[in-house]
């Protein structure tokens, strides 16, 4: 779900997020709360705040929970993150994708590598013990020598956790568009294969240990709320395209904002389908 950033429409989906939160049947003890994926940095540090006090207000948090936002490099400034952190953020998770401007840029992500190497310092100026880096493999034009020195530079900076990606290129993805005009191209399957295994081997050596398809942590770090998908585990979503699983049911909110939006403001359920799990 891609959109515009619009403070109106922010304003009036915080309202509806409020409204499902509201609505939502006791949920047992909660142990993780998890911002994202999107840029859920968008928020400001007090509206972050305020959806974990409601949420605290709401169902029964643990208060030592692992309370996870997703950010992106360039919306990390020390005030951003010391506000983040006061609202009660344990952990945060760096949508970084690469660590080489010209791949960066193919991505058309607006950060560089220095911007994101600044953006986790100041998150451990700020406080943050606990910090995941996202790395994305098979990006356009890239070899293993480029993909290794990412992951380097990873190393080199020290996270607490990192998440690798092969990267996904749908039918429709505007990514797909420009590599036909640009004439960008993807290493093939095997040496895709060798960038993911040479990654994971270097951070096997720089102590992390694999844990799922995508994740390696240190030791104590991996992500309880990631591993509640991994092991049958029940999660409660909120927001416009959130998925939920509890109780042998799996549901899904509708994607797009406006409907979300409508639906809660006028007193019906934002599901759009759901399914019992065998």
């Amino acid at each position: 779900n891609r959109g515009l950033f619009d403070a109106g429409v922010k304003r009036r989906y915080l309202e509806a997020l409020n409204l499902e939160i509201a609505s939502c049947v006791d949920t047992g003890r909660v142990d993780t709360m998890f911002f994202g994926g999107g840029t859920p940095s968008v928020l400001a540090p007090s509206e972050v705040l305020e959806l974990i006090t409601r949420c605290r207000s709401r169902f029964d948090v643990d208060p030592a929970a692992e309370i996870t936002l997703e950010m992106n490099p360039e919306t990390a400034s020390r005030e951003r993150l010391d506000g983040y952190r006061a609202a009660g953020v344990t952990r945060l998770s760096l949508g970084v994708q690469s660590f080489r401007d010209e791949e960066l840029r193919r991505l058309g992500r607006l950060h560089t590598a220095d911007r994101a190497i600044d953006a986790f310092s100041l998150a451990r100026v700020a406080g943050f013990d606990d910090i995941s880096v996202d790395l994305m493999i098979w990006l356009p034009e890239q070899t293993v020598t480029h993909w290794l020195e990412s992951v380097e530079t990873l190393v080199d900076l020290g996270p607490d956790h990192a998440s690798l990606y092969l990267l996904e290129l749908y039918p429709n993805a505007p990514l797909k568009e420009e590599m036909a005009r640009a004439q960008w191209f993807q290493a093939p399957d095997h040496t895709a294969a060798e960038m993911y295994h040479a990654g994971l081997d270097r951070l096997d050596d720089a102590g992390y240990r694999q844990y799922e398809i995508s994740n390696v942590a240190r030791p104590g770090r991996r992500s309880r709320h990631n591993l509640k998908y991994w092991s049958d585990g029940a999660w409660v979503g909120f927001g416009c395209g959130a998925h939920s699983t509890r109780d042998g049911r799996r549901w899904h909110n509708v994607s797009e904002i406006g409907s979300y939006i409508d639906r809660l403001s006028g007193g019906t359920s934002p599901v759009s389908g759901c399914r019992t799990l065998s």
